[in-house]
């Protein structure tokens, strides 16, 4: 079985490893190389600067210049339009002169930095949408199931940890008792599960403390393109979270893991 804190201590180990500076002394704007992979399989680079008193991170416009290479520009259409304004008011990033920018002080700058590379990550993987064979994103599949089943959710749900930092869950289902908070992979690996693992543990001990509630961590796997591996599914496990199979959403056992 896979030991998912040590998993996790690795992640933080690595994320610090792979997060490279650069400052320009004549223009004093920071480039910040993270380990995260952009469109081309190369580091997504934010910029720093600070100016009075504030922080100000960029992507220096490189996120909307890589949509249009691919021929799959971010607002081509009203249904790109509503994606990406939904983006930028979930994580409090705006556009200027074509970049996404975000300001930060020094007390909330993590958040803040963790806030452009999400969203950097989030309008990037827009780009499926210009593949004709793409149905729907798979996010959009379990919303829609989720209607279907009638229950009622919150898409975009945004809650605090004990780190201070703020995490967004895909879904938030809140019943009397209990709630739950939904995290969907279309592909499950070793790269984004610790991530996830993560933000629910950093989670769960300050939410029960304010709601009452039990929570439950819940991912919802895409299995129906390829085998998921099973010691993924026990890390989900071992960290007291739960999955549901794609291909099994149907099964009595995992409606009742979305009932109150």
């Amino acid at each position: 079985m896979i030991d998912i804190n040590k998993l996790i201590d690795e992640y933080y180990q690595w994320l610090k490893s792979r997060t490279d500076l650069f400052t320009n002394p004549d223009t004093g704007w920071t480039q910040i190389s993270t380990p995260f992979s952009g469109l081309f399989n190369d580091p997504i680079e934010i910029y720093a600067k600070s100016i009075n008193d504030k922080i100000l991170l960029s992507d220096d416009g490189l996120t909307f210049r890589n949509l249009d290479l691919l021929g799959a520009p971010a607002t081509r259409s009203h249904k790109r339009k509503e994606i990406l304004n939904k983006i930028l008011l979930n994580y409090g990033v705006r556009i200027e002169n074509n970049e996404l920018v975000v300001e930060a002080t020094e007390k909330d700058f993590p958040q803040k930095k963790h806030n452009l590379i999400s969203t950097i990550g989030e309008i990037s993987d827009m780009f499926m949408l210009a593949k004709h064979t793409v149905a729907s994103v798979f996010k959009e599949d379990v919303q829609n199931y989720l209607e279907e089943q009638n229950i009622i959710y919150t898409p975009q749900f945004i809650a605090r940890g004990a780190t201070g930092l703020e995490f967004t869950f895909d879904f938030h289902i809140a019943h009397r008792k209990r709630e739950i908070v939904l995290k969907t992979f279309n592909i499950l690996n070793t790269f984004n599960l610790p991530h996830f693992l993560f933000t629910w543990d950093d989670i769960k001990e300050a939410r029960e403390k304010i709601t009452g509630k039990t929570i439950t961590g819940l991912a919802i796997v895409n299995d129906t393109q390829r085998t998921i591996k099973t010691e993924l599914l026990d890390a989900i496990k071992a960290k007291n979270a739960d999955f549901i199979l794609w291909s099994e959403k149907d099964k009595p056992e995992n409606k009742e893991k979305l009932a109150a």
